[in-house]
């Protein structure tokens, strides 16, 4: 089940990752943990720090570098208002699909 929920993941990591940063900036970390908590599993490193790269190219979130006190700096990312349209449009399409491969799944192919 595990491999299954990776690919699945793959899909929709993007948004989650958007979504997550729709209350306020965040950190990687922070970010990882939030999305195990919600039931996504645990998302490592080398996977989500890619996606926030590729976000920040695309100007989709910023991200600004701080030091702490104590250990190591961390980078804060936050959405950007080109972030925030991308995933309202982007949300809505994705549940219009789950709709979607919801009633396929469903017996009859209707809605549950």
């Amino acid at each position: 089940m595990a491999d299954r929920r990776s690919s699945w993941l793959k899909g929709v990591l993007d948004l989650l990752v958007l979504s997550r940063l729709t209350d306020g900036e965040s950190y990687g970390y922070e970010i990882a943990k939030a999305l195990a908590e919600a039931g996504l599993g645990e998302i490592k490193g080398g996977t989500l720090y890619p996606v926030l790269n590729r976000l920040e190219e695309a100007g989709l979130v910023e991200a600004e570098f701080r030091a702490a006190e104590r250990g190591p700096g961390r980078r804060y990312y936050r959405l950007t208002g080109p972030g925030r349209e991308l995933l309202a449009a982007e949300s809505d399409a994705w549940l219009d699909f789950h709709h979607a491969v919801r009633t396929m799944l469903s017996p009859g192919g209707t809605t549950p």
